[in-house]
This record gives C-alpha cells, sequence and structure tokens, in this order.
C-alpha cells in the first residue's frame, strides 16, 4: 500500500477512536497509555467549550446526562465546518436531528440550545446597521419600515428564559414565550419580552418585506379581526416609533433610484 494511503486510513482509524474508544479499535502500535492522553485531550477541550457556550443546560443536567450527550455528539454528528465558534450551532443541529432522543432528555432541551445559542450568534454577527440601506426618519406608515439585522423574534413553546435548577416544568405553558434578542449600540446582547401583537408584526416584516407600514397593521386588524381598522392603525403607528426608538427598527427603505 502507499504511505500516503496507509498513512490515510491510520489517521481515519485514529480518528474514529478518538470519537468512541469503547467500539473503535485504534491503530496498531501505539501504546493505550499515550492514547489515553489524546482522548481526554480532544473530549475535554470539545467539552469545556459546549459548556462554557451552553451555561444553563451544563447547569440544569447532572453530570451523568451531560456527558453522555457531549459525547453521543461527538461520536455520532459529523460537522461541516472546521471553525470552533461554530460547534455550538453544530451541537444545535444534532439536537434537532437525532433519530432516537434520549428518553431522559428534558422537553426543553433543543429550545433551550437555541436560545443560549443565539446570544453568540447575535454577539459574533458581522451584520451592521450602517450596512442596511435605510432613511432613518422615514415615514413607518406610509414607506416600508426596515427592520434591524442585529434584532430578532423569537417563539419558543417553552419559557427558556426562566428554566432554572427550581424551575423545570413537565409541560408547556398554553402561551409561548415571545422575545426579543437585540444587539445594541453598547455592543451588548439583550433579551426583552415581547406581546403578541408586536411579535406578530416583526414576524410580518421578515415574511412581507415590500408592503408599507400602513399595508402592514391594516392585515394584522384583519388577523385580529379588530372592529375599528383605523383605531388599530393608529395603535400600530404608536407601535412602529417606539420600535424605531428602540433600534428595531432603522427607518425606512430608501425610495428607488429613477433613471
Amino acid at each position: 500500500m502507499p504511505a500516503p494511503e496507509r498513512l490515510r486510513q491510520q489517521q481515519a482509524r485514529l480518528a474514529a477512536h478518538m470519537r468512541d474508544p469503547d467500539h473503535e479499535a485504534p491503530p496498531p502500535g501505539i501504546e493505550d497509555r499515550r492514547l489515553k492522553v489524546y482522548r481526554e485531550l480532544f473530549y475535554n477541550s470539545l467539552q469545556g467549550l459546549l459548556a462554557a457556550n451552553f451555561p444553563v443546560i451544563r447547569k440544569l443536567l447532572d453530570d451523568g446526562r451531560w456527558h453522555a450527550l457531549v459525547r453521543d455528539f461527538y461520536r455520532e454528528h459529523r460537522c461541516s465546518t472546521p471553525l470552533f465558534p461554530e460547534l455550538p450551532r453544530e451541537f444545535i443541529q444534532h439536537l434537532q436531528e437525532r433519530e432516537a432522543p434520549d428518553a431522559n432528555d428534558p422537553p426543553w432541551l433543543v429550545e433551550l440550545a437555541h436560545y443560549e445559542w443565539v446570544e453568540l450568534a447575535l454577539d459574533l454577527s458581522e451584520a451592521s446597521d450602517q450596512d442596511t440601506p435605510h432613511l432613518p426618519e422615514g415615514d413607518l406608515l406610509e414607506g416600508v419600515p426596515v427592520p434591524s439585522p442585529l434584532a430578532w423574534p423569537l417563539a419558543y413553546a417553552w419559557p427558556v428564559h426562566r428554566l432554572a435548577p427550581d424551575y423545570q416544568p413537565a409541560e408547556p405553558p398554553d402561551a409561548p414565550t415571545l422575545l426579543l434578542v437585540r444587539r445594541g449600540a453598547d455592543q451588548r446582547v439583550h433579551f426583552h419580552s415581547l406581546s403578541p401583537l408586536t411579535f406578530r408584526l416583526l414576524q410580518r416584516l421578515s415574511e412581507q418585506p415590500g408592503q408599507t407600514g400602513r399595508a402592514q397593521l391594516e392585515a394584522l386588524a384583519a388577523e385580529a379581526q379588530a372592529p375599528d381598522v383605523e383605531a388599530f392603525v393608529a395603535q400600530g403607528q404608536r407601535m412602529l416609533d417606539q420600535l424605531r426608538r428602540d433600534g428595531v427598527l432603522l427607518g425606512t427603505h430608501p425610495a428607488p433610484e429613477t433613471t
């Protein structure tokens, strides 16, 4: 066998052993005490990184359940990126795509993982309000509102922002948890609760990005079966103005250039 192919097979066998030492034999000729150093180094590096990015999950799961979860990810998941900051996203993908989730997993695990990841994702986002074309003083009612790329409305079945060692519900509440996660001018990530109406408005701005603020509010009034559409729109205009003051909306789309 050519040396490059032999090396490739040795590397693949060593990687398989690192992932699953209980079932995959290492390459021959390597002392187990040396392999043990690498097994512990690789696993502890991964486990430490995930624990730092998912501190609430780490706190809520006992040691056995946490390490079983990390080892499942280490053994089964094939990452699509070599970048360490992307590993938390890969971990969430693993939790979402498992064919047979462990029966001992808490029912809120996937949502809590996503909630914890969002802070890192926004913190690392290269999006910028300054790079988003908008008219800061544009008419939010007659123009097309522009949401900040650094303000994310989120909906969860579980109260992920309240989970704690002394609060781990077995059933989700009747109403969803609606949150706004935003990176402010201070470069810190802030979390806020949203009313169902504000959440739906922000959701519509993402789903129907070409509509004016008035059209969005009139559609919301129809969804809510509001008896007085004009009063609803007037209330909605105040909501749009407040969202702009909070930095959630940047302004309106610039008028298209004419030739």
